[in-house]
């Protein structure tokens, strides 16, 4: 009976899918526009019962007309996928309409932690606290409640420590497409020292909001307590 199942199923002929970039482009803009997270191109294809040509395409169309001056929104791949996001030169506004005044940063040892991690992975909590010099159990926790780093098994050495790398979120909040997006130590130096020989002082960029998502309420900056894995 199973086999009869099986036999039917694969007899049935798959729907063709849609080749032209025209025709699904409202419905890929619809699919965007409604959800915060990146969507990768096989699912919009998925999704939209076409080719990846044609996805492809349409996304570009799709960038390119969001990409207009007089647009509020425009199209950013981040994290393998695609998603819709305010324009920079609208944080002011959108943080008034949201009456949120203050930005959710990390905190430096946050940061220098997740650094670490993101050039190091897959890394132990040892070995982070051997390059930091400190105790960095509680940062890491805090890194795990942003979801922005998780584990990624254990080291095959005595006591078997946990092994963390970053989390697409990771990616997403720094605007990564991937991890290999990430500047090379020699560019930040270079950058660094541009920067230090620079006089003037410049004004940070206003953050890039995902169509639709609400803007955070300042995050605690001061991690709790942790234990050690």
């Amino acid at each position: 009976m199973a086999e009869t199942l099986a036999d039917e199923a694969a007899a049935v002929p798959e729907r063709p899918r849609e080749r032209r970039a025209a025709k699904i482009l409202p419905a890929l803009e619809a699919l965007l526009f409604s959800t915060a997270r990146p969507v990768r191109k096989k699912d919009l294809a998925d999704v939209l019962e076409a080719t990846p040509e044609a996805v492809e395409e349409a996304l570009v169309l799709l960038a390119a007309d969001a990409d207009r001056p007089e647009r509020g929104l425009r199209l950013e791949s981040v994290a393998g996928g695609w998603r819709f996001v305010t324009r920079p030169e609208h944080d002011g506004l959108l943080r008034r309409f949201h009456d949120v005044s203050e930005r959710s940063r990390l905190s430096l040892a946050a940061l220098e932690t997740l650094a670490i991690i993101a050039y190091r992975q897959p890394i132990t909590l040892p070995e982070i606290q051997e390059i930091r010099g400190v105790n960095s159990a509680s940062v890491l926790n805090t890194l795990f409640e942003k979801n922005l780093v998780t584990t990624a098994g254990r080291k095959s050495v005595v006591g078997s420590p946990f092994l963390y790398r970053t989390t697409p979120d990771f990616l997403i909040r720094f605007g990564l497409k991937d991890i290999g997006e990430l500047p090379r130590p020699e560019e930040l130096a270079e950058d660094l020292a541009a920067t230090v020989d620079d006089p003037s002082v410049r004004e940070p960029m206003p953050e890039a909001r995902v169509a639709g998502e609400s803007i955070p309420i300042t995050e605690e900056e001061e991690p709790g307590p942790a234990s050690d894995s």
